[in-house]
């Protein structure tokens, strides 16, 4: 029984101290996001410049996973080349050892409760009963957070050195080392943080349970765990995204290997040559040098490295389906190219709408769609349609530019421009609705969730009569159900003004509830007749288009 109690008392320090990390994390990005952007920004204008920036924003914001997702918004739009994405990776990475510095100079030297209770309590009250978005608050999460980090710290400390007591660990001294690498590992993968593993493994040295080498052994697999996050969120990413994982994963796991093969030689090191015989510090000492060992292996190859994974994920992963494969100098084919892509990015902007409603599968569009990498994370989708829609315009801009003198194919171009831009402010009015989505989702009032209830059940229909327009045979031409779905569209929009105004009069919604309501309707509104317009340029001859931008009604 009271070994069972010592496993929780660790797991609960686990829990806590990674709640305080994420403190830590969100509390440091609403304070100081954009100016360590601006400073990353700035710092990589040179490879060492961009080492040190890595190691400086990560030290400061604690988190080498924020920086890496800088990183990867820097690369995916341009900001920076590939190369200095891998420097600012390279100090991320030795940035990231400064947590644990500080809790194996702190954590077990001092009284930890003496700083953790005051910070969390105090500081945890004042969290509560400030404004959200005031600086107090802010730095009130920022200080709870550190509290939470050496509460946590402490959980672990109690529960391993409680399971020493009841439990004989001298027989693991006989494993070879590399178990020791593979529970570094196994347990950094699971908890997605190594400064959780290495306040594991500075606890369990603490308390004399494993020696310095077993315990450098583990901190070398954390090394190589810490990369799996980055790899699991790149899987379904954009080909940028996969390329800074996998150099990521290289750094680490190339300059793992070679530390262990040489571990015995580099704890002689520490402990003779460098004479730290603290093995607290020693440990920490090792993280730190082992990072320190992978900036010094791989800066001499980061140019090298970089277009080596410039050519990775080109032709299996690339974002479109058609247009990549065609040259513009051939105009006809290029069209039809684009018909294509703009088709295939309708029919996903139409499942993120579906998605963001949670409507049922529609086995149609899930047939139609050809590529579909995204449909487990809205936001991830989004970015992919904003990618998508980036891609296609670029085609569409040097297409243009080869054409000349055929009027035709400049105005069926022209179309497919517009279908391709309406099709992007339908989806970006669809993710505008989402806070006022989860917020009328969640809702006590049965009036608002009833309104959100009733637009989802809208959304499925609209969904399954566009998508079954784009799939209809070329020779079809849609104009009769098209012109009947903007009738629809535009009924409803005034059918639920008069019906909120109604009931705003009526005293049933308060004016905040009411102004959020009429701005989600106006934002479906909007994307519905979006929608409208980019199925009618798609679809429909210049003479039928055009009758659309005369109707009356539409917000401009």
């Amino acid at each position: 029984m009271t070994a069972t109690i010592d496993i929780w008392k660790l797991l609960a320090g686990i829990a806590i101290f990674l709640l305080g990390m994420k403190f830590l994390e969100e509390s440091l990005q609403q304070m100081a996001g954009r100016p360590f952007k601006l400073f990353l920004k700035k710092q990589t204008s040179s490879k060492p410049k961009a080492i040190l920036g890595g190691a400086l924003v990560t030290g400061i914001m604690q988190s080498s996973s924020i920086v890496n997702l800088m990183v990867l918004a820097f690369v995916g739009a341009n900001v920076i080349q590939m190369q200095s994405a891998l420097a600012v990776i390279l100090g991320a990475n030795l940035g990231s050892t400064f947590t644990n510095w500080i809790i194996a100079t702190i954590g077990f030297k001092f009284n930890i409760d003496s700083i953790s209770f005051p910070l969390t309590g105090v500081f945890g009250i004042m969290m509560l009963l400030s404004n959200k978005e005031s600086r107090w608050h802010q730095w009130s999460s920022f200080l709870f957070g550190f509290g939470f980090l050496f509460v946590g710290l402490n959980y672990i400390k109690a529960g391993v050195e409680d399971t020493v007591k009841l439990i004989d660990l001298s027989s693991l001294q006989h494993y070879p080392s590399i178990v020791f690498l593979l529970v570094g590992f196994i347990i950094t993968s699971l908890v997605q943080s190594s400064s959780v593993t290495v306040a594991i493994v500075l606890s369990a040295l603490y308390s004399n349970a494993i020696g310095l080498f077993d315990a450098t052994a583990i901190v070398l697999g954390s090394e190589v765990g810490t990369t799996v996050k980055l790899v699991l969120a790149s899987v379904n990413g954009l080909p940028v995204k996969k390329r800074v994982a996998l150099g990521n994963f290289l750094f680490n796991i190339i300059t793992a290997l070679l530390v262990f093969i040489f571990l015995m030689p580099v704890n002689r090191f520490i402990t003779e040559v460098m004479a730290i015989k603290d093995n607290l510090i020693a440990l920490v000492f090792f993280q730190s040098l082992v990072n320190i060992v992978c900036i010094i292996l791989f800066y001499p190859f980061l140019n090298v490295l970089g277009k080596f994974l410039q050519k990775r994920f080109i032709v299996t992963d690339d974002e479109t389906l058609f247009i990549h494969k065609t040259n513009v100098n051939d105009t006809e084919l290029a069209i039809v190219a684009l018909e294509n892509e703009v088709k295939h990015f309708i029919l996903h902007s139409i499942k993120f709408t579906r998605d963001v409603f949670e409507r049922p599968e529609d086995k149609m569009l899930k047939g139609a769609i050809q590529k579909n990498n995204h449909q487990n994370n809205l936001m991830e989708h989004y970015e992919y349609l904003k990618h998508l829609h980036g891609e296609i315009h670029g085609f569409s801009i040097r297409l243009q530019n080869k054409i000349t003198d055929d009027k035709e194919i400049t105005q069926r171009l022209e179309q497919l421009i517009a279908a391709n831009r309406n099709t992007m402010y339908a989806a970006k009015s669809i993710k505008d609705t989402l806070p006022d989505i989860a917020q009328l989702r969640n809702s006590s009032n049965d009036i608002k969730y009833g309104f959100y209830m009733d637009t989802a059940d809208k959304v499925d229909p609209f969904c399954k009569n566009i998508t079954a327009l784009l799939l209809k045979p070329k020779t079809e031409s849609g104009f009769d159900e098209l012109s009947e779905i903007y009738k629809s569209v535009t009924g409803s929009y005034a059918t639920i003004l008069h019906q909120l105004y109604k009931e705003n009069m009526e005293g049933q919604l308060s004016e905040i509830e009411i102004s959020t309501l009429i701005n989600f309707n106006r934002e479906m509104y909007t994307a519905y007749k979006s929608y409208v317009f980019a199925i009618k340029d798609f679809l429909l001859n210049e003479n039928q288009a055009a009758y659309f931008d005369e109707l009356p009604g539409f917000i401009r």
